[in-house]
C-alpha cells in the first residue's frame, strides 16, 4: 500500500499535496512574521519583505519534506 498521497479531497475538491505544503508555509511564516513584529525582533533585519519570502520558502520545503510528501 503506497502511503504518499496522490491528492487530497477537501469538499469533493482534489488538490495536490504541493499546493498544500505551499499554504501551511505561507502560514507558518505569517505566524512566524507577526511574532517576530510584535515582540519587535523584525527590527534587525534589513528587509524584513525578504526575509517572509525566505521564511515560506524553508517551511514549504520542511512541510513538503517531512510531513506531505510531494
Amino acid at each position: 500500500m503506497d502511503l504518499i498521497p496522490a491528492e487530497f479531497v477537501i469538499g469533493g475538491v482534489y488538490f495536490p499535496p504541493p499546493l498544500l505544503a505551499g499554504a501551511l508555509g505561507v502560514a507558518l511564516a505569517a505566524l512566524t512574521a507577526f511574532l517576530l513584529n510584535r515582540y519587535r525582533l523584525s527590527r534587525f533585519f534589513w528587509y524584513p519583505p525578504l526575509v517572509f519570502l525566505a521564511l515560506s520558502v524553508i517551511y514549504t520545503g520542511v512541510i513538503g519534506t517531512f510531513l506531505i510528501p510531494a
